[in-house]
């Protein structure tokens, strides 16, 4: 609610009958109605523009001259967790990129902490600088396949609700239960029904995305080609269009974004680690390879903006006029997207703008509850005829399902560095069911060594991928002792590490340092041979549960396609 006192400030600035609190002064505005670019100042009131195509007085004033006024960017679609670092170390990470408004999913900690993941989260959001909006978890624990850290029914998820950072239901990914109306999933979309429900429909096309749809979700992140896209576009589905650290679909929906279509459209990274935010930057990256590859500018800051706002019911953001929030982005050239500067709520993202945030302690510290493991845990029996192996996509999170004739010797499976065959094995990590499973995965390229995580979609137990049973060991062993992270072992000795305490998923450290960890494991990796880009991220993916395909479990290997047990 605004007050009588702060509504007349609001008026007598923008009328220009008192000075504005601060004044923008020569900035080229975007106006994102007809692609114009018009000098004009900004006057803000507060966090609230209140005055455009004018000259106005300020108690304050920045000098934009030369550069050219957006709106702040919004990503729609995205997990805190997965860039590795705390909320407040993530909008530290991103601001300067112009990210002002990141509409999170804390799936990860939910199914490591349930509520208490989430209530973390919600405290971060009210002492952020940018506004990091909630949608709480619909999909805890996201498979019956696998041991979660808990469990959240519709029960426990409407009392949150209310909370004046929460927009609604996050990414139904258990879309078999919609479609098949299982009850548990029908009481969550009840419950939410009148609030915004985001999906997550991977390949769902034809009579089931009707059926989907008809559920009352929205949007989706999932989409992979333009085929797909243009038939939920027009069943009335908002498409996210998603660039992360491990799935790529920008280049393949480039030619969705269009002047017509951008009202329909918005960006999302899902999951991309302060690694690549530091190499190629975030939403700045999207828009400017967009434009780079074809796509028209006012379109494409539409989908980064007002569009995203519009889809999420955002309506005091997304496009710079008075009664907007300020949230502004500074660049020197629409095509690059270089950000100069950035203010956040009315005011400049500095390092003094982060200085008197208050402490949240973090949570899901010793969250990884393992017994120590030996070489021989990881061993696998032979099989007679071909053996299951997951197959590796290289930029996406979908895998194939390989079969291959693998070596075996006194009835156990090999790994066939030949047809880069390798271990994969999931360790139960919550102290539930002490389960363990090995199976085989191809496309890591890896020759020796092993390499860990407990970053594991969506259950988030210990995954480690490996070519000897020592390395494997000592990799999962060193992250049970540092509370979670990633490690790369070789010769059975740990290389390199990253430690991730915060359940298991988060640093306590500042963005730069888990940057520099990620530079150091990505070298020991690829001395392993790794292949990937992206390989823990890769690994952290391979236990997802998405269909059709091939899954190893902590209760065994999984066809998906059957739910059938290997």
């Amino acid at each position: 609610m605004t007050d009588a006192a702060t509504l007349s400030r609001r008026i007598a600035q923008g009328r220009g009958d008192e000075p504005a609190d601060l004044v923008i002064r020569g900035a080229r505005l975007f106006d994102l109605v007809t692609g114009a670019l018009v000098e004009t100042d900004i006057a803000l009131c507060g966090g609230t523009i209140v005055g455009t195509y004018g000259r106005y007085e300020g108690i304050e004033s920045f000098d934009a001259r030369g550069l050219i006024a957006v709106p702040g960017f919004i990503d729609t679609h995205l997990h805190v967790e997965s860039s590795l670092v705390t909320p407040f170390e993530f909008e530290r990470c991103v601001l300067p990129h112009g990210v002002t408004t990141a509409i999170c999913d804390p799936h990860e900690i939910a199914n490591v902490l349930g509520v208490e993941g989430i209530s973390y989260f919600l405290r971060c959001a009210e002492a952020m600088r940018m506004d990091l909006r909630v949608q709480l978890s619909s999909c805890v624990p996201a498979t019956h396949l696998e041991t979660a850290g808990a469990r959240l029914e519709a029960g426990d998820l409407t009392p949150l609700m209310d909370h004046p950072k929460v927009i609604g239901l996050a990414e139904f990914m258990n879309f078999p239960g919609v479609l098949h109306r299982d009850p548990g999933c029908l009481a969550k979309l009840e419950a939410f029904s009148h609030r915004h429900i985001d999906g997550h429909a991977p390949l769902v096309r034809g009579m089931d995305l009707n059926g989907y749809l008809s559920a009352g979700i929205r949007t989706d992140h999932e989409t992979t080609t333009a085929e797909e896209a243009r038939e939920k576009l027009a069943k009335g589905m908002a498409i996210l269009i998603r660039e992360g650290s491990v799935s790529k679909d920008l280049h393949a929906l480039i030619p969705l974004i269009t002047r017509d279509a951008s009202p329909f459209l918005a960006f999302c990274t899902d999951d991309r680690n302060p690694l690549d935010i530091a190499e190629e930057g975030h939403l700045d990256h999207m828009i400017r390879t967009a434009i780079a590859a074809g796509a028209d500018v006012l379109a494409t800051y539409r989908v980064a903006t007002l569009s995203a706002a519009r889809n999420f019911g955002l309506f005091d953001r997304g496009f710079i006029g008075p009664g907007k929030r300020a949230d502004i982005v500074l660049v020197d050239d629409l095509a690059t997207c270089q950000v100069k500067s950035v203010f956040a709520g009315g005011r400049l993202v500095e390092g003094a703008l982060f200085a008197d945030r208050k402490p949240i302690p973090p949570v899901g510290l010793g969250s990884v509850r393992c017994r120590r493991l030996e070489p021989g845990d990881f061993k696998v029996a032979a099989r007679s005829g071909d053996t299951p192996v997951i197959g590796v996509v290289p930029g996406r999170i979908i895998t194939e399902r390989l079969a291959m004739s693998l070596p075996a010797r006194d009835g156990e499976a090999l790994p066939d560095l030949t047809q880069d065959a390798v271990k994969v094995t999931v360790i139960e990590r919550h102290g539930k069911t002490n389960g363990i499973a090995t199976g085989f995965v191809h496309g890591f390229g890896m020759k020796h060594g092993a390499i860990a995580s407990s970053v594991g979609h969506d259950s988030h137990n210990l995954c480690v991928v490996g070519v000897d049973e020592a390395s494997m060991a000592a990799a999962a062993n060193r992250l049970i002792e540092i509370g979670g992270g990633f490690a790369v072992a070789d010769g059975g000795v740990v290389k390199a590490e990253l430690a991730l305490p915060v359940a298991g998923l988060m640093s306590d450290q500042p963005f730069e340092v888990v940057r520099h960890g990620l530079e150091g494991l990505r070298t020991e990796a690829r001395a392993l041979g790794v292949v990937l880009a992206e390989p823990f991220l890769q690994v952290a993916f391979l236990t997802l549960p998405v269909i059709p395909h091939l899954k190893i479990t902590d209760k065994g290997l999984v066809d998906v396609d059957r739910f059938d047990f290997v």
